[in-house]
């Protein structure tokens, strides 16, 4: 009688066990994305984004990732100092690894990423390269809205500087007059790149916008001398 009593309290103890939760789903955070995965092979992806990929699988070139560090891209630290030298050997060393010269025999879509890829790099070398687009890009990178020429308008000596060698280039064509200019325009945009160094090591971004916004205006100068120097 005891042995019946106990079996029917281990069934009842056995009707009242909560049952055990089953396993939760892991939660995907705000702002989280699945991990990215080839769009050939469907293999997991590694590496930065950013940067010319390739699939560990299946190696098809994979998309760019908008929107890309151009410092980041070119191997460059962020800052306004750059190295020439090493900035055109990784322009090389990533044209020869994603150049659509490559792809002719891979699939359309893979070429495409390559010429996609190929632009991209020409934009950022482009823009690295340049002393005047970088310094607008950093200014962008750093929530800086782009110089104006308008923000010389309160430097009356300056402008006065650029009318007069925007009526040398009015006159009728003489070469010694364009090699001055020419020249003239060189000294000063090389001392306007040092003084905008200056101010983004020392993190004066006004005052690096400021002497951009003149950069502006001598590269202008600059174009309208080059057309100037072409054969009539």
């Amino acid at each position: 009688m005891q042995a019946a009593l106990r079996r029917r309290l281990g069934r009842a103890r056995w009707a009242l066990r909560v049952p055990e939760a089953a396993p939760r789903p892991r939660c995907v955070g705000p702002g989280s994305s699945p991990a990215p995965r080839c769009w050939s092979c469907g293999g997991p992806l590694s590496g930065a984004d950013g940067l010319p990929r390739f699939c560990p699988g299946c190696r098809a070139l994979q998309p760019p990732a908008p929107p890309p560090d151009l410092f980041r891209l070119m191997g460059c630290d962020r800052s306004f100092r750059v190295d020439a030298q090493q900035l055109q050997r990784r322009f090389r060393s990533l044209q020869r690894a994603v150049h659509p010269d490559r792809f002719g025999q891979r699939p359309p879509k893979e070429q495409y990423y390559s010429e996609q890829h190929s632009s991209l790099i020409n934009k950022a070398y482009q823009t690295l390269l340049n002393p005047l687009s970088r310094g607008l890009y950093l200014l962008e990178l750093n929530g800086v809205e782009p110089a104006q020429e308008t923000d010389c308008d309160a430097d009356s000596v300056f402008l006065t500087e650029i009318m007069e060698i925007n009526e040398k280039l009015a006159e009728p064509k003489n070469e010694d007059i364009l090699e001055e200019i020419e020249t003239l325009i060189k000294v000063k945009q090389e001392e306007l790149t040092k003084e905008v160094t200056a101010a983004f090591e020392r993190d004066d971004l006004q005052e690096a916008k400021n002497l951009l916004a003149k950069m502006k205006y001598f590269a202008n100068l600059e174009d309208k001398l080059k057309n100037k120097k072409i054969p009539s």
